[in-house]
């Protein structure tokens, strides 16, 4: 089988994902892991006297000659792709052919073979996490002292600095990577438990050989060096499924924010960011002018479809009936990997973003002209306040004043509300004009912004070692 472009291919096939996370979710590796869980299950079963040394030999000689096409050829006549692969490999090995699986259910090979793939895969994401976290940080700190005019309901509101902002992501991050981390320490796999999950074919299997059924199940985990679940039926619990899902959906949503925020910075009317744009990049076919967020707008999208896999992980975990069903097998073929690979490329993604995306400090300080002393009159009301004024009297002269200076700005002219208000009498009984005007320096009003930037920053630099450990 070859697939070219002359069929329809997978977007996340050739155009998103690393080749890292899309080995992980070849036919090739899957069919190597399933080879991994029979040899393990060989070799325990040397050790309880059930199999040769030289069968699990051969069976470990040709672990890696993974014959696609063969194993189709079987598949098209029987109908059953785990047998076909069995036959397979049965084939290339005439002395260990005949013990391949032996005592085993399809699922036994399947589902240790998701469990190890899904950490490995899990493993990836983890460490690209680390790496975006780590990019995060630096620009965090390196602007955390960068007053900004915060916006509430899409509208000015009081002042915060861009490292503050950036250290909401950055703090969601860190809940993102600690799930994650949770997550792939707890993986799974069946275990060797037989058709219903009672390791009743094994039992017979071990009768006089000195080892029971679990005895033989943790020989084979412990050497794929995985835990397997204590109880399971045909299948491990497709709760498992939704717990990776869950946090991959989590982490989805913190990029979504991140870049749909983003993206309405970049709007030139606010235009206080904008995303790395290559020199020979066309941003649209009809307005050269345009400069589009495309990479922003491409984590928002793929995040929908991580998003969307939730409900069918959801529906596997609880329909499911009894010990066994096959609803969930063809959509997990589908959704799992498509859930990994999308997330891989928008963690790839946001990296690149965070790298080089550029603040512009003339927009900055634009915002803050127009409508940074409108929040800093907060301030002058506290200190009128400390200083004997009434409070109510004193926010209704501010509200005056404010309102006519606030239509100024909205139909294009000078903002004077600095002027106003140092010169008004009703204030100056309080405090000098000149003090009025150091009250009114919007640049100042940004409490302890700084000081929690820096918490989160430590808190990501305290992460990053569990997170370089994760494999």
């Amino acid at each position: 089988m070859e697939y070219t472009h002359d069929t329809f291919i997978s977007p996340l096939t050739w155009r998103y994902g690393s080749e890292e996370m899309k080995h992980v979710f070849s036919e090739v590796h899957k069919r190597k892991l399933l080879r991994r869980v029979w040899i393990a299950l060989a070799r325990a079963q040397a050790k309880a006297g059930l199999v040769s040394e030289e069968q699990v030999n051969e069976l470990e000689a040709h672990k890696d000659d993974i014959d696609i096409e063969r194993a189709t050829e079987i598949e098209n006549v029987i109908h059953h792709d785990l047998m076909a692969e069995i036959k397979t490999y049965a084939e290339q090995c005439p002395i260990a052919g005949g013990i391949i699986h032996l005592g085993a259910t399809s699922m036994d090979a399947l589902d240790n073979a998701d469990a190890l793939r899904f950490r490995e895969a899990l493993d990836i994401i983890i460490e690209k996490t680390g790496s975006l976290i780590d990019e995060l940080s630096k620009r965090a700190e390196e602007e955390k002292n960068t007053a900004t005019m915060a916006f509430t309901h899409i509208q000015p509101a009081e002042i915060t600095t861009i490292g503050y902002r950036l250290a909401q992501t950055l703090q969601d991050l860190i809940e993102d990577a600690e799930e994650l981390l949770r997550v792939r320490d707890t993986i799974r796999g069946k275990g060797m438990k037989g058709a219903v999950g009672t390791s009743a074919s094994y039992s017979v299997l071990m009768e006089g050989t000195g080892m029971s059924s679990m005895g033989l199940e943790k020989l084979v985990m412990d050497e794929l060096g995985i835990k397997p679940y204590d109880a399971a039926t045909q299948i491990y619990t497709r709760k498992q499924d939704l717990r990776i899902i869950a946090a991959l959906s989590s982490l989805a949503a913190t990029l979504h924010k991140f870049s749909l925020d983003l993206r309405i910075l970049q709007s030139p009317p606010i235009g206080e960011v904008s995303e790395p744009f290559a020199k020979m990049q066309v941003g649209s076919s009809a307005m050269p002018f345009k400069r589009n967020p495309i990479n922003n707008e491409k984590i928002d999208s793929l995040s929908r479809i991580v998003e969307s896999t939730y409900q069918s992980a959801w529906n596997n975990a609880s329909l499911t009936i009894l010990e066994r069903t096959l609803d969930d097998s063809a959509n997990r073929r589908i959704f799992m990997p498509e859930a990994f690979i999308a997330m891989d490329e928008m963690l790839m993604t946001a990296t690149k973003i965070v790298k080089g995306m550029n603040f512009h400090e003339a927009a900055t300080r634009r915002l803050m002209d127009s409508y940074g002393i409108f929040a800093s009159t907060e301030r002058l009301l506290m200190e009128l306040g400390k200083r004997g004024a009434d409070r109510q009297e004193m926010h209704e002269v501010i509200r005056e004043e404010s309102l006519a200076a606030w239509k100024d700005v909205q139909e294009g002219r000078q903002n004077t509300l600095k002027e106003k208000l140092m010169s008004d009498a009703r204030i100056t009984k309080y405090i000098p004009g000149d003090e009025v005007e150091a009250l009114l320096d919007a640049s100042a009003y940004t409490g302890d912004a700084p000081e929690r930037t820096q918490i989160i920053v430590d808190h990501a630099t305290a992460l990053r070692p569990r997170l370089k450990k994760a494999k």
